[in-house]
């Protein structure tokens, strides 16, 4: 177990999470998503349901907005 908390891997993957984590339920308390907030601070998933909330989930501000979107609106 200490080996493993001292390989590369598990730092990265320890701060991927963290830093997935971090920005979801900050967006998650600024829109007011007390579900999403719960879900989001309960449930562990190595950063993959941070990175659907902030995609297609959140109030204000979407993910998939900010950078698919715009891109598609430049092109015409």
């Amino acid at each position: 177990m200490n080996q493993f908390l001292q390989s590369p891997q598990a730092i990265f993957f320890f701060a991927w999470a963290l830093f997935w984590r971090g920005w979801a339920l900050w967006r998650a308390a600024r829109n007011e998503q007390k579900i999403w907030f719960g879900a989001l601070l309960v449930i562990n998933t190595v950063g993959l349901l941070e990175i659907v909330y902030l995609l297609f989930f959140q109030k204000e501000g979407r993910l998939w907005e900010k950078v698919f979107v715009k891109k598609a609106k430049k092109k015409k």
